[in-house]
């Protein structure tokens, strides 16, 4: 573990020195990780590829503001999550949220973990890629980094009513694609 931390020390180092070497295997060791944290944001593979382009070169040019007391993986994570909103109000605002009104969210159950579980990574990656932008932004807002309706309603320029109608939206179109691949399943 200790070699491990020391090289990425060292290539932390290099891309404060500004050396492409170092920059390139920073990006090739953290890529897959970059990814997994914006394909969700995604409408498809090729747009998360541009976010995780996007986030490596911020992390390029503010590798400086990086404390290497810090683990480096939540701060590449936070990095990336801002680049995926930043994509989102550059290319999707107009999409979703000039459409919605703003309206108090129904309460509608959650989805059962059991369904979930047996789902694979590619399944939910798809169905997240179903939803519009603006239920998809809000709901891995809220769902995988643990933001607050105030928080994802500043961070994408919305209020917090609609907020939480994207939410509950984005969870009833879940049920149902999550239900209709449940019954392609029992059909074959």
């Amino acid at each position: 573990m200790e070699t491990a931390s020391l090289n990425l020390d060292l290539l932390i180092d290099g891309c404060r020195r500004g050396r492409r070497s170092s920059q390139m295997k920073l990006y090739e060791m953290y890529f897959s990780y970059a990814m997994a944290v914006c394909l969700p944001y995604a409408r498809s593979r090729e747009e998360a590829e541009e976010m995780v382009n996007d986030g490596f070169l911020k992390v390029f040019t503010k590798i400086d503001q990086y404390d290497e007391q810090q683990p480096f993986k939540p701060w590449l994570r936070k990095i990336m999550v801002h680049t995926a909103i930043d994509y989102h109000r550059k290319y999707h605002k107009m999409d979703s949220f000039n459409e919605l009104q703003d309206h108090h969210a129904q309460h509608l159950p959650k989805i059962e973990n059991d369904a979930i579980d047996k789902l694979e990574y590619d399944d939910v990656i798809a169905f997240l890629q179903q939803l519009t932008p603006g239920y998809r932004a809000v709901f891995n807002l809220y769902v995988l980094e643990g933001y607050s309706h105030q928080d994802i309603a500043k961070e994408l320029g919305i209020s917090i009513g609609t907020s939480k109608s994207n939410l509950a939206k984005a969870r009833q179109k879940l049920q149902e694609l999550i239900a209709t691949k449940g019954e392609l399943r029992k059909r074959t």
